[in-house]
Protein backbone atom coordinates (compact mmCIF):
# COMPACT_ATOMS: atom_id res chain seq x y z
CA UNK A 1 0.00 0.00 0.00
CA UNK A 2 0.94 3.94 -0.54
CA UNK A 3 2.91 4.88 2.31
CA UNK A 4 2.62 2.30 4.26
CA UNK A 5 5.17 -0.61 5.67
CA UNK A 6 4.65 -3.66 4.73
CA UNK A 7 4.02 -5.72 8.21
CA UNK A 8 6.24 -8.28 6.76
CA UNK A 9 9.23 -6.37 6.73
CA UNK A 10 9.48 -6.24 10.31
CA UNK A 11 12.87 -7.51 11.28
CA UNK A 12 12.99 -10.61 13.86
CA UNK A 13 13.21 -8.91 17.80
CA UNK A 14 11.84 -6.09 16.44
CA UNK A 15 10.23 -4.01 19.20
CA UNK A 16 7.89 -2.08 17.42
CA UNK A 17 5.51 -2.46 14.64
CA UNK A 18 4.91 -0.01 11.24
CA UNK A 19 2.08 1.26 10.98
CA UNK A 20 -1.02 -1.53 10.21
CA UNK A 21 -3.65 -2.06 8.41
CA UNK A 22 -6.74 -1.57 11.30
CA UNK A 23 -4.55 1.64 12.47
CA UNK A 24 -4.78 3.13 9.62
CA UNK A 25 -8.32 2.69 8.27
CA UNK A 26 -9.11 3.91 12.54
CA UNK A 27 -6.93 6.93 11.75
CA UNK A 28 -8.33 7.81 8.38
CA UNK A 29 -11.85 6.51 8.38
CA UNK A 30 -13.15 10.09 8.79
CA UNK A 31 -11.80 11.48 5.78
CA UNK A 32 -12.56 8.54 3.63
CA UNK A 33 -9.49 8.59 2.02
CA UNK A 34 -8.78 5.75 -0.43
CA UNK A 35 -5.70 4.42 1.66
CA UNK A 36 -8.01 3.33 3.88
CA UNK A 37 -10.65 1.80 1.86
CA UNK A 38 -7.50 -0.30 0.53
CA UNK A 39 -6.88 -1.12 3.72
CA UNK A 40 -9.90 -2.27 5.20
CA UNK A 41 -10.52 -4.01 1.51
CA UNK A 42 -7.09 -5.74 2.34
CA UNK A 43 -8.70 -6.95 5.57
CA UNK A 44 -11.80 -8.14 4.48
CA UNK A 45 -9.94 -10.32 1.84
CA UNK A 46 -8.20 -11.77 4.67
CA UNK A 47 -10.75 -12.57 7.15
CA UNK A 48 -13.56 -13.25 4.90
CA UNK A 49 -13.53 -16.99 6.22
CA UNK A 50 -14.35 -16.64 9.50
CA UNK A 51 -17.59 -14.47 9.12
CA UNK A 52 -18.65 -17.29 6.79
CA UNK A 53 -18.44 -19.96 9.28
CA UNK A 54 -20.36 -17.65 11.60
CA UNK A 55 -23.19 -17.96 8.96
CA UNK A 56 -23.39 -21.39 8.59
CA UNK A 57 -23.19 -22.38 12.16
CA UNK A 58 -26.14 -20.18 12.27
CA UNK A 59 -27.86 -22.39 10.04
CA UNK A 60 -27.59 -20.32 6.59
CA UNK A 61 -27.33 -22.57 3.44
CA UNK A 62 -23.80 -22.79 1.88
CA UNK A 63 -25.27 -20.50 -1.10
CA UNK A 64 -26.66 -18.10 1.48
CA UNK A 65 -23.40 -18.01 3.80
CA UNK A 66 -21.51 -16.87 0.35
CA UNK A 67 -24.23 -14.53 -0.56
CA UNK A 68 -23.98 -12.85 2.73
CA UNK A 69 -20.46 -12.59 3.20
CA UNK A 70 -20.11 -11.25 -0.46
CA UNK A 71 -23.13 -8.61 0.27
CA UNK A 72 -22.07 -7.65 3.78
CA UNK A 73 -18.26 -7.10 2.85
CA UNK A 74 -19.49 -4.95 0.35
CA UNK A 75 -22.04 -2.60 2.63
CA UNK A 76 -18.68 -2.40 4.62
CA UNK A 77 -17.06 -0.85 1.78
CA UNK A 78 -19.88 1.39 0.40
CA UNK A 79 -21.87 2.57 3.66
CA UNK A 80 -20.69 4.61 6.45
CA UNK A 81 -20.28 1.77 8.83
CA UNK A 82 -16.83 3.06 9.91
CA UNK A 83 -18.50 5.88 11.56
CA UNK A 84 -19.27 3.13 14.29
CA UNK A 85 -15.76 1.64 14.88
CA UNK A 86 -13.88 3.45 17.75
CA UNK A 87 -10.66 3.50 18.88
CA UNK A 88 -11.45 2.08 22.28
CA UNK A 89 -12.96 -0.66 21.03
CA UNK A 90 -10.03 -1.12 18.61
CA UNK A 91 -10.58 -5.01 17.16
CA UNK A 92 -10.95 -5.17 13.73
CA UNK A 93 -12.15 -9.03 14.85
CA UNK A 94 -15.20 -7.75 17.49
CA UNK A 95 -15.74 -4.65 15.01
CA UNK A 96 -16.70 -7.15 11.75
CA UNK A 97 -18.56 -9.09 14.33
CA UNK A 98 -20.80 -6.61 15.55
CA UNK A 99 -21.44 -4.96 12.21
CA UNK A 100 -22.31 -8.43 10.82
CA UNK A 101 -24.56 -9.04 13.25
CA UNK A 102 -25.95 -5.15 12.72
CA UNK A 103 -25.78 -6.43 8.90
CA UNK A 104 -28.31 -9.36 9.55
CA UNK A 105 -30.19 -7.85 11.83
CA UNK A 106 -31.09 -4.88 9.63
CA UNK A 107 -31.38 -6.92 5.58
CA UNK A 108 -33.33 -10.16 4.65
CA UNK A 109 -30.88 -12.47 2.57
CA UNK A 110 -33.41 -12.29 -0.63
CA UNK A 111 -33.62 -8.66 -0.71
CA UNK A 112 -29.98 -8.12 -0.33
CA UNK A 113 -29.27 -10.63 -3.32
CA UNK A 114 -31.56 -8.26 -5.04
CA UNK A 115 -30.09 -5.10 -4.56
CA UNK A 116 -26.56 -5.95 -5.04
CA UNK A 117 -27.48 -6.27 -8.58
CA UNK A 118 -26.77 -9.38 -10.15
CA UNK A 119 -23.70 -11.43 -8.31
CA UNK A 120 -21.70 -8.79 -8.14
CA UNK A 121 -18.29 -10.33 -6.38
CA UNK A 122 -15.98 -8.21 -3.62
CA UNK A 123 -13.64 -10.74 -3.06
CA UNK A 124 -12.46 -14.03 -4.52
CA UNK A 125 -13.90 -16.88 -2.07
CA UNK A 126 -13.14 -20.68 -2.64
CA UNK A 127 -16.87 -21.70 -1.48
CA UNK A 128 -15.99 -25.67 -1.66
CA UNK A 129 -13.13 -25.21 0.00
CA UNK A 130 -14.55 -23.23 2.80
CA UNK A 131 -17.46 -25.26 3.08
CA UNK A 132 -14.96 -28.51 3.75
CA UNK A 133 -13.20 -26.40 6.43
CA UNK A 134 -16.76 -25.78 8.51
CA UNK A 135 -17.81 -29.47 8.27
CA UNK A 136 -16.15 -29.39 12.12
CA UNK A 137 -18.10 -26.88 13.35
CA UNK A 138 -21.47 -27.80 12.26
CA UNK A 139 -21.22 -30.79 14.17
CA UNK A 140 -21.12 -29.75 17.45
CA UNK A 141 -22.82 -27.51 19.35
CA UNK A 142 -21.35 -24.40 19.07
CA UNK A 143 -22.30 -21.02 19.69
CA UNK A 144 -21.87 -19.14 17.02
CA UNK A 145 -19.28 -16.27 17.73
CA UNK A 146 -17.18 -18.57 19.47
CA UNK A 147 -16.87 -20.30 15.68
CA UNK A 148 -16.30 -17.41 14.92
CA UNK A 149 -13.54 -16.35 16.83
CA UNK A 150 -11.79 -19.90 16.76
CA UNK A 151 -11.91 -19.67 12.79
CA UNK A 152 -10.18 -16.39 13.22
CA UNK A 153 -7.64 -17.60 15.05
CA UNK A 154 -6.66 -20.33 12.66
CA UNK A 155 -6.37 -17.75 9.60
CA UNK A 156 -4.41 -15.95 11.57
CA UNK A 157 -1.91 -18.94 12.21
CA UNK A 158 -2.56 -19.98 8.89
CA UNK A 159 -1.36 -16.15 7.47
CA UNK A 160 1.76 -16.40 9.71
CA UNK A 161 2.52 -19.81 8.58
CA UNK A 162 2.50 -18.75 5.17
CA UNK A 163 4.42 -15.81 5.77
CA UNK A 164 7.34 -18.46 7.66
CA UNK A 165 7.24 -20.90 4.54
CA UNK A 166 7.81 -17.91 1.90
CA UNK A 167 11.05 -16.96 4.07
CA UNK A 168 12.12 -20.93 3.75
CA UNK A 169 11.77 -20.81 -0.27
CA UNK A 170 15.11 -22.22 -2.04
CA UNK A 171 16.60 -24.61 -2.22
CA UNK A 172 17.79 -26.70 1.03
CA UNK A 173 15.78 -23.95 2.78
CA UNK A 174 12.15 -25.20 1.93
CA UNK A 175 12.58 -28.81 2.69
CA UNK A 176 14.38 -27.62 6.39
CA UNK A 177 10.70 -25.84 6.40
CA UNK A 178 8.74 -28.70 5.66
CA UNK A 179 10.86 -31.46 8.26
CA UNK A 180 10.87 -28.86 11.25
CA UNK A 181 7.14 -27.12 10.67
CA UNK A 182 5.85 -30.11 12.85
CA UNK A 183 7.10 -28.58 15.58
CA UNK A 184 5.72 -25.08 15.77
CA UNK A 185 2.62 -25.68 17.48
CA UNK A 186 4.13 -28.42 20.08
CA UNK A 187 6.29 -31.38 20.25
CA UNK A 188 4.74 -33.90 18.04
CA UNK A 189 4.87 -37.90 19.16
CA UNK A 190 5.99 -39.40 16.03
CA UNK A 191 8.93 -36.88 15.38
CA UNK A 192 12.24 -36.97 17.11
CA UNK A 193 14.99 -34.65 16.54
CA UNK A 194 18.06 -37.45 15.94
CA UNK A 195 15.19 -39.11 12.75
CA UNK A 196 14.84 -35.58 11.38
CA UNK A 197 18.49 -34.58 11.85
CA UNK A 198 19.55 -37.79 9.92
CA UNK A 199 17.28 -37.06 7.06
CA UNK A 200 18.63 -33.02 7.06
CA UNK A 201 21.96 -33.96 7.70
CA UNK A 202 21.78 -32.22 11.58
CA UNK A 203 23.28 -33.15 14.66
CA UNK A 204 20.05 -33.57 17.16
CA UNK A 205 21.58 -30.30 18.89
CA UNK A 206 21.44 -28.08 15.46
CA UNK A 207 18.17 -29.84 14.91
CA UNK A 208 17.02 -27.91 18.37
CA UNK A 209 18.34 -24.58 17.68
CA UNK A 210 16.51 -24.46 14.29
CA UNK A 211 13.38 -25.58 15.82
CA UNK A 212 13.79 -22.80 18.62
CA UNK A 213 14.78 -20.27 15.42
CA UNK A 214 11.87 -21.37 13.43
CA UNK A 215 9.35 -21.04 16.79
CA UNK A 216 10.57 -17.31 17.77
CA UNK A 217 10.02 -16.34 13.61
CA UNK A 218 6.71 -17.88 13.68
CA UNK A 219 5.50 -16.18 16.86
CA UNK A 220 7.17 -12.80 15.05
CA UNK A 221 5.49 -12.71 12.35
CA UNK A 222 2.05 -14.03 14.41
CA UNK A 223 2.22 -10.72 16.18
CA UNK A 224 2.59 -8.83 12.93
CA UNK A 225 -0.78 -10.49 11.92
CA UNK A 226 -2.23 -9.23 14.52
CA UNK A 227 -1.03 -6.36 14.74
CA UNK A 228 -2.74 -5.60 11.77
CA UNK A 229 -6.00 -6.27 13.16
CA UNK A 230 -5.81 -3.96 16.55
CA UNK A 231 -5.53 -0.41 16.91
CA UNK A 232 -2.34 -0.43 18.78
CA UNK A 233 0.71 -2.64 19.94
CA UNK A 234 -0.15 -2.63 23.46
CA UNK A 235 -3.46 -4.54 22.37
CA UNK A 236 -1.29 -7.36 20.53
CA UNK A 237 -0.76 -9.84 23.72
CA UNK A 238 -4.51 -9.32 25.09
CA UNK A 239 -5.62 -10.56 21.59
CA UNK A 240 -3.40 -13.17 20.91
CA UNK A 241 -4.46 -14.28 24.70
CA UNK A 242 -8.04 -13.83 23.31
CA UNK A 243 -7.01 -16.18 20.03
CA UNK A 244 -5.26 -19.18 21.96
CA UNK A 245 -8.49 -19.11 24.30
CA UNK A 246 -10.47 -19.18 21.77
CA UNK A 247 -8.35 -22.46 19.56
CA UNK A 248 -8.24 -24.12 23.17
CA UNK A 249 -12.18 -23.80 24.10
Amino acid sequence: MPGQTNPSSVTPGGAQFPPTLWSVVLRAKEAGSAEAEEALAALCRAYWFPLYAYLRRQGKTPHDAEDLTQGFLLHLMEKDTLSRAHRERGKFRSFLLAALRYYLADEQAKQRAQKRGGGMTFIPMDAPEAEERCQSDLVVDADPAKVFDRRWATTLLERALNRLQAEYAGPGRAERFQELRVYLLGEPRTQSYVEVGKRLGLKEGAVKVAVLRLRQRFGELLRVEVASTVATPADVEEELRHLFSALSG
